[in-house]
């Protein structure tokens, strides 16, 4: 016969040890989560790329203590004439710069002219060049043809447009507190442009947009505000159908004066690039930006020394703040931007002292 109290006591005691089991498992699993939300808690927070970063508030007080109250239209920067020819991106003969954009960049330089020009792959350079010329068809950087004259209107290697402009973007994700401006004396069509510009990554991310921030109907935003907004990249072209693009013509958004000193530097004279928009013009809310350019018809390190000192600061003064109706430059357009005469001021020390008018 079964013994019904020993059964009674084996299932008890199993009932028991199953218990006592669960109730291991349940603590080691609570031991487990709290070291997994104590390991959590101690990881640090992932660092926010420079664009999603503008948008906090530590980043606004950081762009209001490096641009104060200014806006667009009251900031100077130094702007370098033909950026793109210098003797370090390319094998150029003759240049404007000496060094390359990056440089520029990193050298205080916040406005840059390129040319742009659609370049048609040629199988006879190819062979000429003994393969160094196998460019494929794109948006490149030359001084009038891109096939003519190699180191005069173009030069190897090939600078691509969209090349240059990563270059750009680049320098604008590693320095959040700056705002950089692209002049385009532009050669293509509206469509290649758009696709040269759609393969720089982080582009449009950057790119400020005139009429989506309604500049016509408020006038120019802060700059601190452009920085805190993440919209720190203005393009302008010649060309004016490319504003859907974000690439705004210049001819409707800045006023400019002629751009050459002439061939011996003496032409020092204020007046408008075109005849039908002043360098004065008023218009109800808005201010066109002021382009201000300052070189000669043939750059060289010799003449550029010679212009961009005392002479580059008494231009400004006497005769285009006259011709503006009183006011500055926005942009300072010189050729081999750390040259001057020795005099004590330089394009970029002109700048800063502008900068600091009330």
């Amino acid at each position: 016969m079964i013994d019904m109290g020993m059964l009674n006591l084996r299932v008890r005691g199993r009932r028991r040890r199953r218990t006592g089991r669960h109730a291991f498992v349940g603590l080691l699993l609570l031991a487990l989560l709290g070291t997994a939300t104590a390991a959590t808690a101690a990881a640090p927070a992932r660092t926010p790329s420079p664009v999603a970063a503008a948008a906090g508030p530590s980043a606004a007080a950081a762009a209001a203590a490096r641009w104060g109250d200014r806006r667009l239209d009251e900031a100077t920067f130094l702007t370098t004439h033909n950026a793109f020819t210098n003797y370090e991106d390319s094998r150029w003969s003759s240049v404007n710069q000496a060094e390359s954009v990056r440089a520029q960049l990193d050298n205080g330089v916040r406005g840059l002219s390129l040319d742009t020009h659609w370049y048609e792959r040629s199988t006879w350079l190819c062979v000429i060049s003994f393969g160094s010329d196998c460019y494929p068809s794109d948006v490149y950087l030359c001084h009038g043809d891109c096939k003519t004259f190699a180191g005069a209107t173009y030069a190897l290697p090939r600078q691509s447009f969209h090349g240059t402009m990563q270059t750009v973007v680049d320098f604008l994700a590693s320095h959040p507190q700056e705002v950089v401006t692209v002049f385009l004396e532009d050669y293509v069509s509206a469509e290649q442009l758009e696709r040269s510009l759609g393969r720089v990554r982080g582009l449009p991310e950057m790119v400020f947009r005139a009429d989506q921030w309604d500049v016509r109907g408020h006038g120019w935003p802060k700059v601190a505000d452009l920085v805190t907004a993440g919209k720190r990249l203005l393009i302008f072209s010649d060309r004016s159908d490319r504003e859907h693009l974000g690439v705004m013509y210049d001819k409707s958004w800045t006023v400019s004066n002629y751009w050459s000193l002439g061939d011996l530097g003496n032409d020092l004279g204020c007046v408008s690039r075109w005849s039908d928009v002043s360098l004065d013009r008023q218009e109800p809310g808005f201010r066109r930006l002021f382009t201000m350019s300052h070189h000669r018809n043939v750059p060289t390190v010799m003449t550029a020394a010679l212009d961009n000192g005392a002479k580059l600061r008494d231009r400004i003064a006497g005769q285009c703040r006259t011709a503006t109706g009183g006011r500055d430059p926005n942009f300072v357009s010189v050729d081999f931007h750390r040259l001057s005469d020795g005099s004590g001021h330089t394009p970029a020390s002109i700048v800063a002292e502008l900068n600091a008018r009330p």
